[in-house]
């Protein structure tokens, strides 16, 4: 891991991530890549000629206002040491950061979230969904405010199909950077059922090609996928929930796209999901 990218809108929730963020870079020594995705007015736009955006006063305006932000966010004290390059685009939100964890060559993407809901989750949470399913990256979604950002639990949750050992190698390395343990979760339901024979077998054919050295196992029924994931680690206290994701298609087919927006707005833990 080598460049982290963290969008910045200036709200606590944004300061949560680059907190984070900033852990991560200390622990592998990676540079931090803030982007600011500055959305104007529409009237202060011309359609067919973007390029103009830079010589309207109102946009002027809005771009000096954000420098301004900027120099205040990046002298937070947690960034000290650390490598940062600002960036301000005049992008949508999710469109914007696709293009620069791409352009850059991210390794990871730290968000922010509020985990909204009713209306508000329309304007704040359907950002984190976009860049989860589109993301060629791992992205780590972070809701809270955490001095000393650990992972000594890390939950699994997956169907254990072979398609899904395409990327474990890396939630593997991820949870190695904290000596974290592991726990495979797989959760079953009466719209999804499995005997614990056939699931057993499925978890023990999935494990038994990596090396780990902590980890556990565990069958959960619940009602549903994500109650049960975030049941079952409340239950453990764990510090991450990672998941696999399929792209545009939302989550894998164990995890439909309800499940997906379910877990990275409302959970309260961090989650990080990785493309297969």
């Amino acid at each position: 891991m080598k460049r982290i990218l963290v969008p910045v809108d200036f709200s606590k929730e944004a300061e949560y991530a680059a907190q984070v963020a900033a852990k991560l870079a200390k622990k592998t020594g990676s540079e931090i890549y803030l982007v600011h995705m500055l959305e104007l007015p529409i009237n202060t736009i011309d359609p067919a000629e973007m390029s103009s955006i830079r010589s309207e006063p109102q946009s002027i305006y809005f771009m000096k206002l954000a420098h301004e932000k900027f120099k205040n966010f990046i002298k937070l004290p947690f960034f000290k040491g650390i490598k940062i390059i600002e960036s301000l685009q005049f992008h949508h939100a999710f469109t914007g950061i696709i293009n620069e964890s791409k352009k850059n060559k991210i390794d990871l993407i730290v968000m922010g979230s509020q985990g909204a809901s009713g209306l508000q989750e329309m304007f704040i949470g359907s950002n984190t969904e976009k860049v989860v399913r589109r993301s060629e990256v791992p992205v780590l979604v972070i809701k809270k405010a955490t001095k000393d950002f650990k992972v000594n639990d890390m939950v699994f949750a997956s169907d254990y199909k072979k398609e899904s050992k395409k990327t474990f190698q890396n939630v593997i390395d991820f949870a190695n950077l904290f000596n974290a343990k592991i726990h495979f979760l797989y959760v079953n339901t009466i719209h999804n059922f499995s005997t614990t024979k056939a699931i057993e077998k499925k978890m023990n054919k999935f494990i038994e090609d990596f090396k780990i050295s902590k980890y556990t196992k565990t069958i959960y029924n619940d009602i549903s996928i994500e109650k049960g994931i975030l049941s079952f680690s409340r239950g453990i206290d764990a510090d991450l929930i990672a998941l696999n994701t399929h792209g545009r298609s939302g989550l894998s087919q164990l995890f439909n796209g309800s499940v997906g927006q379910e877990l990275t707005n409302h959970a309260i833990r961090p989650v990080i999901t990785f493309k297969i």
